[in-house]
């Protein structure tokens, strides 16, 4: 395994914590595959060196998911179960954005996220991006690509549920 594979997988590892936290979704590679049915541009990588220094993972789904979603109703897994293939998407899940310390400010989750949202506009009419953000860098991160794509950023409060 290469130095940074190592060092991305501790990274997720500690930031979500998803063995703990059935909320969260736990990539595998059934997740994986699921991912890539739903739209190629769900999961993306950034790779210099030895290995990954950024994951982006987003998630295309209905606007009823998403509300959903956001009021606590279904969790970030039920998104991509629940989610029908071969559909039309308008709301993107900004899951996941995970960048090694050396490779933060430097733009580059914020672009490879929205070159992604871009590619799934290119087949679906996304009308807005929702997030559950796990650290202040990742709300800030949000509502960048927000503003940047014009779309309204809606938030899931950590710690809100019913």
């Amino acid at each position: 395994m290469s130095e940074n594979l190592r060092r991305m997988i501790e990274l997720v590892t500690e930031t979500f914590d998803t063995r703990n936290d059935p909320e969260q979704l736990d990539v595998n590679e059934e997740v994986i595959e699921q991912l890539a049915r739903l739209h190629p541009a769900t999961l993306s990588e950034h790779v210099e060196g030895d290995g990954p220094v950024v994951w982006i993972l987003i998630i295309p789904t209905t606007t009823e998911f998403m509300n959903r979603f956001l009021n606590y109703e279904i969790s970030e897994g039920d998104i991509l179960k629940l989610t029908p293939l071969h559909s039309t998407y308008d709301t993107v899940y900004l899951c996941s954005a995970s960048t090694l310390a050396e490779f933060r400010r430097k733009g580059l989750a914020k672009k490879m996220t929205i070159d992604a949202i871009n590619e799934i506009k290119k087949d679906h009419p996304i009308k807005a991006l929702f997030v559950w953000h796990f650290s202040k860098e990742g709300e800030i991160l949000a509502e960048k690509i927000a503003e940047e794509l014009s779309l309204p950023l809606l938030k899931r409060i950590v710690g809100n549920s019913n």
